[in-house]
């Protein structure tokens, strides 16, 4: 069975090509894009299983594009994980509110890059947790089935990785949960990322969840908890 196609949208070309090696070299069909516009219209030709996006790009950068893949059904369900800069946390966590998968930092190692599309082509690719379909916590309410989450019975735009988090937190509400648990969670133990991102998706997840973003708990030196309703 052959491999998963994927979409490289970056314009630093020694970048584009170091991705494109590595990744070919590990089997998967890989094309390339330079620039924003090019990369929107090679996703909805191609429909990649996945798109690496760079987020600091001319023209129409990386955030943008990603607002057009997600707002359209064609692509919006195409997995995505964002290249960014050094320290540009605000750019990540809204390019995680907007619905990317996953991100790593510049300079990163092909190995980390290897290993974190792996994990999100298997999660896409994983049949339904069994158990529990529905968990609420106060006004939250999440749905396995439906993969929604609602607060106050209103719809939050979540992504995998955020919902696959939030579940863990609200399916044992007062459980502190340590970094690299919920890390675990995350990725369904497929591949090894960074304290760092979990902290990220917090801060996207408290934000998406506004008024009600206490939920979630920091318990510092620890991890996180929801909070026991």
């Amino acid at each position: 069975m052959s491999k998963q196609s994927i979409l490289i949208i970056e314009d630093d070309l020694d970048i584009a090509e170091l991705l494109q090696y590595n990744l070919q070299k590990d089997g998967y069909p890989v094309r390339t894009s330079r620039d924003g516009e090019s990369g929107l219209h090679a996703a909805r030709k191609f429909k990649p299983d996945l798109i690496l996006l760079d987020l600091m790009m001319p023209g129409m950068d990386g955030l943008e594009v990603c607002r057009h893949l997600k707002r359209d059904p064609g692509t919006a369900s195409i997995p995505l994980m964002m290249i960014t800069a050094k320290d540009a946390e605000s750019d990540v966590v809204l390019g995680l509110e907007l619905g990317a998968d996953d991100y790593v930092s510049k300079p990163f190692s092909p190995r980390e890059v290897l290993a974190r599309v792996r994990a999100i082509l298997r999660r896409g690719t994983k049949p339904a947790e069994s158990g529990k379909s529905r968990v609420e916590a106060g006004p939250l309410v999440l749905d396995r089935e439906r993969h929604e989450a609602r607060v106050s019975e209103e719809l939050v735009d979540v992504t995998r990785a955020e919902f696959r988090l939030l579940w863990a937190l609200v399916s044992q509400p007062g459980r502190v949960f340590a970094r690299d648990e919920l890390v675990e969670y995350i990725t369904a133990g497929e591949a090894l990322i960074g304290d760092r991102n979990v902290d990220v998706h917090i801060s996207a997840l408290r934000k998406k969840l506004g008024a009600h973003g206490d939920l979630i708990q920091t318990v510092r030196g620890v991890g996180y908890k929801c909070r026991d309703y």
